[in-house]
C-alpha cells in the first residue's frame, strides 16, 4: 500500500513540476534550452561573492541537507519502490548515517531562516480583504513564490518532527509489535510527506534563483 501511495504522489508531484515548467516557458515565450539550463543550475551550487559569513555558512549548510536529502531519499525509497524489500544493509547503515546529519543541518537551517520566513500582513491579501474590506490587487509571481516558499519551509520543519521522533523511539524497547508497527509507518507516511514537500521547496528556490 504504501509503496503505491508513494509511486501515485511522486508522479503527482513531478508531473504538476514539469507542467508548470512548460506552462511558465510558454507564457514568457521562452525556448527550450537544456544545456543552458543545466550549466545555470550548476551555477546555483557556487557561493556568491556578495554573500557574508552567515551567507556562506547558510549556503553550506543548505548544500549539505540537500546532499543528505539525496541520500536518505535513494537509500529510503529505492527498496521499496523498486525491490519491494524493507530497508536493510548496506542501504540502513548508510540511511542511519545520513540521517542524524540531515537533522543537524535542518535545525539550523530552521533557525537561521526562520526570521525570513515569517508570515505578515502582506501574505494574506484575501484576509486583508475580507478584514478591511480592500479591493483586489493583482501580486506578482515572486512573491506568490514566496509565500508558497515560507508555507513549505514551515510545512518541512513540522514534518522533521514525526520522521525524527518515529525513528528514535523505535531504537528503544518501550513499545510492543503494535507500537513499532505504528511508529514504522509513521515514518514512512511523514517521511514521504516531507520529501514531496522539499522537491517543492526546492523547486521554487531554484525558479526564483532562476529569474534573478
Amino acid at each position: 500500500m504504501f509503496a503505491i501511495v508513494s509511486i501515485i504522489a511522486f508522479l503527482v508531484v513531478f508531473g504538476g513540476i514539469c507542467a508548470h515548467c512548460i506552462v511558465s516557458a510558454a507564457a514568457k515565450g521562452c525556448r527550450c534550452r537544456p544545456i543552458k539550463t543545466l550549466v545555470h543550475l550548476f551555477t546555483l551550487l557556487f557561493l556568491e561573492q556578495k554573500l557574508n559569513v552567515i551567507g556562506i555558512l547558510r549556503k553550506l549548510l543548505y548544500l549539505l541537507a540537500l546532499l543528505c536529502f539525496l541520500v536518505l531519499l535513494i537509500t529510503g525509497f529505492y527498496p521499496v519502490l523498486i525491490r519491494g524489500e524493507h530497508l536493510g544493509g548496506y542501504l540502513l547503515m548508510l540511511h542511519a548515517t545520513f540521517a542524524p546529519v540531515f537533522a543537524a543541518c535542518l535545525a539550523a537551517l530552521a533557525v537561521m531562516w526562520a526570521d525570513n520566513c515569517r508570515f505578515n500582513k502582506d501574505d494574506w491579501p484575501w484576509l486583508q480583504r475580507i478584514i478591511k474590506r480592500e479591493t483586489a490587487s493583482n501580486k506578482p509571481d515572486t512573491e506568490t513564490h514566496t509565500l508558497i516558499q515560507r508555507i513549505c519551509f514551515w510545512l518541512i520543519v513540522v514534518l522533521a518532527l514525526p520522521v525524527i521522533l518515529s525513528a528514535v523511539l523505535s531504537m528503544f524497547p518501550l513499545f510492543g509489535t503494535r507500537g513499532q508497527e505504528f511508529l514504522l509507518d509513521t515514518h514512512r507516511y511523514s517521511a514521504l510527506l516531507l520529501a514531496l514537500i522539499i522537491i517543492v521547496h526546492t523547486y521554487l528556490i531554484i525558479q526564483a534563483k532562476l529569474k534573478q
